[in-house]
């Protein structure tokens, strides 16, 4: 997939003043071609807690598998930025009047899709959803939240001028996905909280943009346009609507994005490579002191992915054990992939995470496994809505003459959407080589021992060598 021309967007994408063009600075993205930055988007962009974002791998680790995944929360955040202004001048071109945006309303967007993921920690999702829990009790730090303190740190560090409504919508806007929305603050022009973070029915810019960028530096095919949807939208009853024609379109974002979680995001080599770097990570946190700075804007913003590299080349003997896993992955000698499980539907609901521990009890007697010669990967993978369908909770109309909202039941668009839609699926790696054979077989015997039968189906890797 090459760059989007121009040629190719609808008309509203041009909708920007050639006055406003003229103040602002030119930057040309791989995907969306030129994306202008207004001056005090340009503000922002230009200090060092932004430019850290260069730092920052979008995938994290997923480049050591697809080599062209080196690109960064820079320029996705550019991305959304450009697709969150968009998004709202084409709202105001065809109901602006009706609805009453103004000039504060449309920089509040763009300034909430510029800064959304300026708190994200080195590697992606990695460090927020699985170094961090293991070191830091009662865990309740998100990217979203050092978000809104990092958004504070930078305009009082460089004393940029922003209008206190702004600021405190835009931190709003960016957490309007995981925190409760029905504060009073929220209830003038609600719609507006859609376009970013989407927690109303997770349609939004953010999905947009990395759905499209990923698969792109991924090599893969991307069958979702986003200038559909972005051109049928519709705001009634204070909520962005999509005509109903174009429900599978729809549908396609929701299934590209669960497609690019099972074969990028949770690769199973990709997930080793994680978990051998959680460890390293684990194992040297204390002596790198990584937990003193994750509250405190004015140190977290000096933390980005060259923390690999420092682990990797320095001489202290605290962190020998750290560096030889490092070096393992550089080696490629990684943990073994010994077999994987998807948990049956009807044990979905009150499925509880495998442990090491739970390998380990159902090994042969005489068998001597540690808990820390295997590590254990759980892999959720839905739709964004659990085991719901994702598009019950979105609203349509019929065409652009009709004012009444509604949602479509799946019977009425097609038999061939899934009844389900969640995996969860067990990975189980043995961390040293000459162990893979033993925990392979516990892990079949737990399989047997909670399930009643072998659920994987994959050989295992002694089966495997048989066959060649």
């Amino acid at each position: 997939m090459g760059a989007i021309n121009n040629d190719d967007y609808p008309r509203y994408l041009y909708a920007s003043s050639m006055a406003d063009r003229r103040v602002s600075k030119q930057v040309h993205d791989n995907v969306h071609g030129n994306i202008y930055l207004d001056p005090l988007s340009l503000k922002f962009v230009d200090t060092e807690q932004f430019q850290r974002l260069r730092d920052l791998k979008q995938l994290g680790l997923t480049y050591l598998v697809y080599p062209g995944a080196v690109h960064s929360r820079f320029e996705h955040s550019l991305g959304v930025y450009w697709l969150a202004g968009e998004t709202i001048h084409k709202i105001k071109i065809d109901q602006g009047s009706e609805l009453g945006i103004d000039h504060f309303d449309i920089q509040t967007v763009k300034l909430a899709g510029l800064l959304h993921d300026v708190g994200h920690g080195p590697f992606s999702h990695m460090f927020e959803k699985e170094f961090l829990p293991k070191v830091r009790h009662n865990h309740n730090w998100s990217h979203e939240q050092m978000s809104l303190k990092m958004i504070d740190y930078i305009v009082d560090e460089h004393n940029i001028e922003i209008d206190p409504d702004i600021l405190k919508k835009l931190k709003e806007m960016i957490v309007s996905s995981s925190e409760d929305t029905s504060s009073t603050s929220l209830k003038e022009k609600r719609f507006l909280y859609d376009i970013v973070a989407n927690g109303r029915n997770g349609i939004d810019v953010d999905k947009f943009d990395y759905i499209v960028r990923d698969s792109r530096a991924c090599g893969l095919t991307c069958c979702f346009r986003f200038d559909r949807p972005l051109d049928t939208m519709r705001v009634i009853g204070d909520e962005i609507c999509y005509r109903a024609k174009e429900y599978l379109t729809i549908y396609k974002l929701f299934s590209s994005r669960a497609d690019l979680h099972r074969t990028v995001y949770t690769h199973a080599k990709v997930k080793a490579i994680e978990l051998m770097f959680v460890d390293a990570l684990t194992k040297a946190h204390n002596h790198l002191d990584i937990l003193s700075c994750i509250d405190d804007p004015a140190e977290y913003w000096k933390l980005d992915d060259s923390i690999m590299k420092h682990i990797e080349t320095t001489r202290s003997e605290e962190l020998k054990e750290s560096r030889d896993l490092i070096s393992r992955i550089r080696r490629r000698d990684l943990y073994q992939f010994c077999n994987e499980f998807t948990v049956p539907k009807d044990q979905l609901e009150y499925f509880k995470d495998v442990t090491p521990q739970d390998i380990i009890c159902s090994q042969k007697a005489g068998v001597t496994l540690k808990e820390e010669d295997i590590a254990v990967s759980n892999i959720k993978i839905d739709m964004t809505r659990g085991r719901k369908n994702p598009l019950e909770s979105i609203n349509f109309f019929k065409d652009y003459e009709c004012n009444e909202k509604f949602p479509i039941p799946d019977e009425r668009i097609s038999l061939l959407l899934p009844e389900c839609f969640q995996d969860k699926i067990v990975r189980v790696y043995s961390k040293k080589p000459e162990l893979v054979e033993i925990v392979s077989e516990a892990f079949e015997n737990f399989q047997v021992k909670n399930y009643g039968m072998k659920t994987q189906v994959h050989g295992t890797p002694q089966k495997k060598r048989q066959k060649k």
